[in-house]
């Protein structure tokens, strides 16, 4: 009589196939991770201040910052990176010369827009913000200080016609102490308010006659002393650029008369 032995086989449970199959894919991600690693292929994300994010997939450099790849934006917007060339050229037809930092751009740079206006200066976290020069495509520019793209602080703008403009600005308006000069020779020194002349001021005309009192929306309005380039001056109130109200009006030879004026007219004295 034969006796034949027969084997029992092994039966796995799911629970002990589930595992040794995870730690085969976290082998082989490893794996994965370890050659991209090897290659200098790099994943990034940061967020951003506006609650938005860029992402970057490509080689980086042996300090691990973006050299060469592709940057996704959460605006739809993608740029090519080139840090060998220092340049990035953004899908919207935009190119960034410059630093750059955790994927932004930061430091130094030069952002040539498609549309034509080309800024060299200062960035911050992506934002043209610092001190920089501002070209636009009309010939206008501006050199100064800039807050998210806006000048803002002290700069000076001049305009393709000659004019310039040298004081303080706000939200990109002339705002505060500042000189505009035009292209004719004529000259403002004072305060400014929403982009016109507001407050104290000094205007001085194309043939030397002088205005030295208060402006209201870019016009002589308040009390105020005009003098004339052959020497004559009044001095009073002014409204809507015409002397109006009480007021002493002088001449170089000595004449002088004090009295009422309406649109820069004399009416009568007291």
């Amino acid at each position: 009589m034969n006796r034949t032995t027969t084997k029992a086989k092994k039966h796995y449970s799911a629970g002990f196939i589930l595992a040794v199959t995870a730690v085969i894919a976290i082998i082989f991600v490893a794996l994965v991770f370890a050659i991209i690693s090897m290659s200098g292929l790099r994943y990034i994300k940061i967020e951003t201040e506006d609650d938005g994010y860029v992402k970057f997939f490509g080689r980086a450099d042996t300090n691990g910052d973006p050299y060469k790849g592709r940057l996704y934006i959460s605006d739809g917007t993608t740029g090519e990176v080139d840090m060998e060339s220092g340049t990035v050229r953004y899908s919207n037809g935009d190119i960034y010369e410059g630093e750059l930092k955790n994927l932004l751009k930061h430091g130094k740079g030069t952002l040539t827009m498609e549309d034509g206006n080309v800024y060299t200066g200062e960035f911050q976290r992506d934002r043209m913000t610092g001190n920089g020069l501002f070209k636009y495509p009309n010939g206008d520019q501006y050199e100064g200080d800039m807050v998210n793209g806006v000048r803002q602080g002290y700069g000076s703008y001049s305009y393709n016609d000659g004019s310039m403009y040298v004081g303080y600005f706000e939200n990109g308006m002339r705002v505060g102490h500042g000189t505009m000069i035009w292209a004719d020779g004529t000259q403002y020194e004072g305060n400014f308010e929403s982009d016109i002349m507001n407050g104290e001021g000094t205007f001085t005309f194309e043939d030397g006659s002088t205005y030295v009192g208060e402006f209201k929306d870019g016009v002589r309005h308040g009390q105020g002393t005009f003098t004339w380039a052959n020497g004559e001056t009044h001095t009073g109130k002014w409204v809507q650029g015409y002397a109006n109200g009480w007021g002493t009006h002088t001449w170089p030879n000595g004449r002088r008369l004090e009295g009422m004026f309406e649109n820069g007219k004399f009416v009568r004295t007291e």
